[in-house]
C-alpha cells in the first residue's frame, strides 16, 4: 500500500510480521526447555478434561454424518456459500472509516464578493451560534489567509475549530452525528453553505487534492465561465440526489473588481504619466510605508493611506485628489474611469488546465454508492462541450488508488498462500483442500460486516488479508490431524480398505478436535477486545477485526465439517483408482 493507507497499516503489518517470526522462533527453542521444567508429575489424560469430552460429545455425530454422506455435504456447503454471498451488494464502499477525533472543524463556504466588513461579521455570528451548543467547549474561527504562501485560502473560506468538552460532560445519547446535525440545523445563514469535518482529517485532504468535504469535482477546461456554468449545473443536478447533505460550486468567475482605467490623452494633458496615476491609488488604497519604527527588539512599519471615507466606493475613488506637476489639482475621475467588473476571484489549474471545484458533503450514505448514483446523474443530464471534463475527487480519489492497488495485492498474497500450502504438504490436493476453506472464511466476514453496518474500505480489506491467513492455518491444522491418522493405520495394515480411511479420518477430527477449537478460540479471543473497544482509532480497528471475527466463525465449520468431507471423497477415489494394494496416502 501507499500514501495514506500505506503510512496507516505498514506499522501494523510490520508488528505482525516481527511477533510472528519471534514466536515461531520461541516455539521451537524456548518452549520445549520450559515444558521441562513446568510440565512434571501426573498429567490429566486428554480424555479426563471435562470440555474435551464436550466436545467430542457434541462433534462425534456430526462427523459420523459427515463421512456417511459425504457429496451432499459438499453440495450444501456450495449453495451455502454461493447463498452466502448475498450481503456483497448490501455493503457500502468508502477510503478509511471515519475517524472520530474528540473535536469538529466547522469549514463553510460563501459566495465570492463578499466584503471583509461583512465577512467579519458573518464569522462572529456563526462563532456565537456555535458556542451556545452545552457539549462545546472553545469556538475559533478564522476567515480569509494568513500572510504565507502555504495557506491559499480566499476570503470566501471560514476555518472554525469547534473544542468539544470531555464525553463525560456530553448530554444523554448525544453522538457526534446528532451533534453535527443539531450544529448544521442551528447554524443556517443565506449564502452559506455548511461543512462539519474533522480537523486533521480535512487539513491531509486538502494538502493531497484540495477538496475538503468527502466528495469533490473538478471541472476542467479552458474558459473560466464555461466552467463556472458547469459548476452550477452539477450544483443544480446534486441537490437532488439522495444522500446530499450540501454542495457548493466554486464561482470562478463570479469575484468583483474595481478598475481603474486610466485616459492616457487626459493624463498627457496634466503632465502625468501611467505610473504617476498608479502611484497615487497605490498609496491612497493600499498605504505607504513611510518609515519604521523600534520597540525594543521588534520593528515594526508605520503605513499611510487615506481615511476609509475617502476609498468606500467608485465614486469616492473618483474623487481622490492628484497635484499635477505643474501644481495643479485634479480628481482621480479627471483622468481614469473608475467602474466595478467581474472577474476571477482566484485561479487553480491542474495538469496545465483551469479547474473550477465543486464540493459535496454527504449524509447516511457511502462515498462509494453515492458517486455511483450521482455520476450516473451527472452523466445523463450534463453534455460537456468539447475541451471540459469532469473528474471525481476527494475520498473517492482516494478510494479507487488503493482500490487499484488492492487488485494484485489480494492476488498475490493468495499466491504467495497457495505457494507455501505446496511446500508443506508436497500434494496438491491437500493445498487445494486448504485453499477452500479461504472463500468459506469470507461467507462469515461479509455477513459481520453486514450486520454491524460497517462499509468495505482499505481498513476491511487488510482485516480479510489477514483472515486469508488465519482461515489457511486452521484448515493446515485439520490436515495435519488427518493426515497423522492414516499414517498410523497405514503403518499398522499393509492392505487399506474403505473401513480403515473412514476410521482413520474419525479419529483425526474426532480425538483431536480440541487443539482445533484451541486455535480458533484463542485468535476469536484476542480480537473481542478490539470489537468492544472505544475511543479514538477504534473506528478502523473494529473494521480489521470485524472480517477475521465472523470469518472464523464460517472456516471453522468448513473445517470440521466440510474438509473431512472433501478429504474422504478424494481418499476413496484414489483408492478406487489405485486400488488396495496401493496407500492412497502417496498416489497425489
Amino acid at each position: 500500500l501507499e500514501a495514506q493507507e500505506g503510512r496507516m497499516f505498514s506499522p501494523l503489518a510490520y508488528t505482525k510480521t516481527y511477533a510472528m517470526a519471534a514466536a515461531a522462533a520461541l516455539s521451537v527453542t524456548l518452549v520445549p526447555v520450559l515444558m521441562g521444567y513446568f510440565i512434571r508429575g501426573h498429567v490429566v489424560a486428554e480424555n479426563k478434561n471435562p470440555i474435551n469430552r464436550l466436545l467430542k460429545a457434541l462433534y462425534s455425530p456430526v462427523i459420523h454424518l459427515v463421512l456417511r454422506f459425504p457429496k451432499t455435504v459438499v453440495v450444501l456447503a456450495l449453495v451455502i456459500f454461493v447463498v452466502g454471498l448475498w450481503p456483497l451488494n448490501k455493503i457500502g464502499s468508502e477510503f478509511i472509516p471515519p475517524l472520530d477525533e474528540g473535536d469538529l472543524m466547522y469549514m463553510p463556504t460563501t459566495y465570492p464578493g463578499i466584503s471583509i466588513g461583512k465577512a467579519r461579521e458573518l464569522l462572529q455570528q456563526t462563532d456565537k451560534l456555535i458556542r451556545t451548543v452545552p457539549e462545546v467547549e472553545t469556538v475559533f474561527g478564522k476567515i480569509g489567509r494568513a500572510e504565507t504562501a502555504t495557506d491559499p485560502a480566499p476570503l470566501t473560506m471560514i476555518e472554525t475549530f469547534i473544542q468539544l468538552k470531555p464525553r463525560a460532560e456530553w448530554r444523554e445519547g448525544m453522538t457526534t452525528e446528532k451533534l453535527k446535525k443539531e450544529l448544521d440545523s442551528l447554524v443556517k445563514l443565506p449564502g452559506v453553505t455548511n461543512a462539519w469535518v474533522m480537523p486533521i482529517k480535512t487539513r491531509i485532504d486538502m494538502l493531497a487534492t484540495g477538496i475538503k468535504t468527502p466528495v469533490g469535482i473538478k471541472v476542467a477546461g479552458p474558459e473560466l465561465s464555461q466552467i463556472q456554468a458547469i459548476g452550477q449545473q452539477l450544483e443544480t443536478l446534486l441537490k437532488d440526489v439522495p444522500g446530499t447533505a450540501s454542495v457548493y460550486s466554486e464561482r470562478v468567475a463570479g469575484g468583483r473588481y474595481i478598475k481603474v482605467d486610466i485616459l492616457r490623452e487626459k493624463a498627457a494633458r496634466y503632465g502625468l504619466n501611467i505610473a504617476d496615476v498608479q502611484q497615487v491609488v497605490a498609496s491612497a488604497v493600499g498605504g505607504m510605508n513611510v518609515t519604521h519604527t523600534v520597540e525594543g527588539l521588534e520593528r515594526y512599519p508605520v503605513n499611510i493611506r487615506y481615511p476609509q471615507s475617502y476609498r468606500e466606493s467608485p465614486e469616492q475613488l473618483a474623487l481622490l485628489p492628484i497635484v499635477t506637476p505643474r501644481g495643479q489639482r485634479i480628481a482621480l475621475g479627471d483622468v481614469a474611469t473608475i467602474a466595478i467588473e467581474d472577474g476571477p476571484p482566484g485561479i487553480k489549474s491542474e495538469n496545465a488546465r483551469l479547474n473550477g471545484w465543486t464540493f459535496v458533503d454527504i449524509d447516511n450514505v457511502d462515498v462509494g454508492r453515492y458517486v455511483e448514483h450521482a455520476r450516473s446523474v451527472v452523466q445523463q443530464k450534463i453534455e460537456l462541450p468539447a475541451g471540459y471534463s469532469i473528474t471525481w475527487s476527494g475520498q473517492y480519489e482516494y478510494m479507487e488508488r488503493a482500490k487499484a492497488k488492492l487488485m494484485y495485492v489480494v492476488p498475490l498474497t493468495l499466491a504467495i498462500i497457495l505457494v507455501l500450502l505446496y511446500l508443506n504438504f508436497r500434494r496438491i490436493t491437500e493445498t487445494l483442500i486448504v485453499m477452500l476453506s479461504i472463500p468459506f472464511a469470507l461467507i462469515g466476514g461479509l455477513w459481520l460486516l453486514w450486520w454491524l453496518e460497517f462499509n468495505l474500505s482499505v481498513a476491511v480489506v487488510v482485516g480479510f488479508i489477514a483472515l486469508a491467513g488465519v482461515a489457511a492455518e486452521t484448515g493446515v491444522v485439520m490436515l495435519i490431524y488427518l493426515d497423522a491418522a492414516l499414517k498410523k493405520v497405514r503403518q499398522q495394515k499393509s492392505r487399506l480398505t474403505r473401513q480403515d480411511i473412514h476410521q482413520a479420518i474419525m479419529e483425526g477430527a474426532v480425538e483431536r478436535v480440541r487443539p482445533k477449537m484451541m486455535t480458533v478460540t484463542a485468535i476469536t479471543a484476542g480480537l473481542l477486545p478490539i470489537m468492544w473497544g472505544d475511543g479514538t482509532g477504534s473506528e478502523v480497528m473494529r473494521r480489521i477485526a470485524t472480517p477475521m471475527v465472523g470469518g472464523m466463525v464460517s472456516s471453522t465449520l468448513l473445517t470440521l465439517v466440510v474438509i473431512p468431507a472433501l478429504y474422504i471423497i478424494i481418499k476413496n477415489w484414489q483408492y478406487q483408482k489405485y486400488g488396495q494394494h496401493e496407500h492412497p496416502d502417496d498416489s497425489v
